[in-house]
């Protein structure tokens, strides 16, 4: 069967692997449809994910037909044949995170397409449970639920009071389902990016008119479009330390900054500014089952367009040369994705 392995950084080849024949107790052995393709991606092809060792299958925003289901004592909602996403955290269900719901985070986290090989391959074995069916939607749609459970999470963080503020930072993929999701509930959003495609983009696909261009007097445009106040909660979406550190200026006194992008190395606060507008600062990492429920539910009921997001596609046959292509914005990707039929 076909696999694309990312060799080492800037080199990925499509290769011939063998094709597990069925599935082993607690697991299923699935066939991958789609494949999203994340930013986490785009950086292991560029060497810059911290996380990440080569060489490796990626893949982690899948969506996949099953094709054989082990022995399990789980209670499973799919059968052969079926269509599902995938909750790509491999969690150990037994630490002090774990025990307390908060799979996301477990203390031994593996992620699949990072830290263990991932969905880039026709055929995968993976845990039972780690599957959700979603019936009645593409498989377009299937593969984007991963990453829409990311913005989903972050806003289910921030414990949203409906009508107020919110400014997104970073209209990457993440920061526009941040920016969906915030809106889902009930926060009145504005984006801030520097990238003119994606602030066209929010505005035509997700309906958002309040959008802050990063490249001029960010800080005056959203006093503007506020009658002269700050946002009374911020998140950003950049993974950029110059953006996370100069987010905390935005922030009204007594509001809330989540970090939602990951940084991998330090940032630095002033704490007098911290502790005189007594904020709150919370990390966003990853999802939970109950956010994969919820992001499922949405997308049922029609909730989210997702028409547009998908900008740039390539089979495995051409995903070497397109590959490429995809870590620049300036092509106006706003999503790629793999297609294995």
């Amino acid at each position: 069967m076909k696999a694309i392995v990312l060799e080492q950084p800037g080199t990925l080849r499509l290769h011939d692997v063998a094709a597990p024949k069925k599935a082993s107790a607690g697991e299923a052995l699935v066939r991958v449809k789609r494949v999203g393709i994340c930013g986490t991606d785009l950086h292991a092809f560029g060497g810059n994910q911290n996380f990440f060792s080569y060489p490796r299958i990626m893949g982690h925003e899948l969506a996949v037909e099953v094709l054989d289901i082990g022995a399990t004592d789980a209670a499973l909602d799919y059968a052969v044949g079926d269509h599902c996403c995938v909750i790509p955290y491999l969690n150990c269900g037994e630490c002090i995170a774990c025990r307390r719901g908060k799979s996301n985070c477990c203390t031994g986290m593996q992620v699949l397409g990072v830290h263990v090989d991932g969905g880039m391959r026709e055929q995968f074995t993976l845990p039972a449970d780690k599957l959700l069916k979603a019936d009645g939607l593409p498989l377009e749609q299937l593969a984007l639920v991963e990453m829409l459970c990311i913005g989903a999470h972050a806003a289910r963080r921030a414990r949203i009071t409906p009508g107020e503020n919110a400014l997104v930072i970073g209209a990457g993929p993440i920061g526009l389902a941040t920016a969906q999701f915030a809106k889902i509930a009930g926060a009145e959003v504005m984006v801030m990016e520097v990238n003119e495609v994606r602030l066209d983009f929010c505005a035509e696909a997700l309906g958002i008119d309040r959008l802050i261009d990063a490249r001029a007097d960010s800080m005056g445009q959203v006093k503007s479009s506020l009658g002269g106040e700050l946002p009374t909660l911020v998140f950003d979406c950049t993974g950029s330390a110059r953006s996370m550190q100069g987010a905390f200026d935005f922030v009204a006194h007594g509001g809330k900054l989540v970090l939602v992008g990951h940084f991998p190395g330090d940032i630095t606060f002033s704490d007098p500014h911290f502790h005189s507008h007594e904020l709150t600062l919370l990390a966003s990492r990853n999802a939970t089952p109950d956010d994969f429920v919820w992001v499922i539910e949405e997308l049922r009921a029609g909730a989210i367009n997702l028409a547009p997001w998908v900008t740039h596609e390539a089979t495995p046959a051409g995903i070497v040369a397109e590959f490429p292509r995809w870590v620049d914005p300036a092509t106006g990707v706003i999503k790629a994705m793999l297609r294995f039929e």
